[in-house]
């Protein structure tokens, strides 16, 4: 590879995940989903989507910045907003991106977002165990209490939604992103390749997609009746 069009790569990939960080940021700003004084929106799974592509890096890179967005724009809790905001997308974004680079088939996909529900909802428990406390005026042992009854369900239904919906938005967005160009060859910024056939095995399947779309019907489900949770636009 030329220097100048390793060049052009890098400009195109930063390009591409200012793309992603603006959807992403949208997504805050048009979707809440809300249960008690907790929140999400679907920004981790577009942000993961732009990781898959283009690596961990610049998931962590979108990460901060949608978080940045967010505080000097709609956050209502500053700066402790803007640690959660952070600390969950990370652990969301970048875990999942990591395996699927090192791995992607199906499998990679499955196991990745696995892990990101996993390592999401363990960062969550321990960030709101120490910052909550902060801005709520509680004590731990209060927050602690929690955790069964709402902590811990409301932060594994987020990420089980946002899992199954990277699984239904990957497709459509990275073929919209490699038509306009932002994808030339097949390997990520990590450096590993992948084979055309493993990225249509990983994202294609129908059955992958009808499980993942039962599974997101049923985590909403579950957030409405048993969190009493509520949806707003804008």
């Amino acid at each position: 590879m030329s220097k100048q069009t390793y060049k052009s790569d890098k400009i195109r990939t930063i390009v591409a995940v200012g793309v992603f960080s603006a959807l992403a940021f949208i997504c805050c700003l048009l979707f809440h989903f809300k249960a008690a004084f907790l929140s999400f929106d679907l920004k981790d799974a577009v942000m993961t989507v732009g990781a898959m592509l283009f690596g961990p890096i610049y998931g962590f890179a979108m990460s901060l910045i949608v978080a940045l967005l967010e505080l000097i724009t709609i956050s209502s809790t500053g700066f402790y907003c803007f640690i959660m905001n952070v600390l969950s997308s990370v652990a969301f974004v970048c875990v999942g991106s990591f395996i699927y680079s090192r791995k992607r088939t199906m499998k990679g996909a499955l196991i990745g977002m696995l892990a990101s529900i996993i390592s999401m909802t363990a960062v969550m428990l321990v960030a709101n165990l120490i910052i909550t406390p902060f801005y709520m005026g509680a004590t731990m042992l209060d927050v602690a209490k929690l955790i069964p009854s709402l902590l811990l369900p409301f932060n594994l239904t987020k990420a089980i939604f946002n899992a199954s919906l990277v699984f239904l938005i990957y497709k459509p967005i990275s073929t919209a992103i490699r038509a306009a160009g932002f994808v030339q060859v097949s390997y990520d910024s990590t450096g590993i390749t992948a084979s055309a056939a493993e990225k249509k095995r990983a994202f294609t399947s129908p059955v992958i997609l009808i499980v993942s779309a039962c599974v997101g019907v049923l985590a909403l489900v579950f957030f409405f009746v048993k969190l009493g949770g509520s949806f707003s636009i804008i």
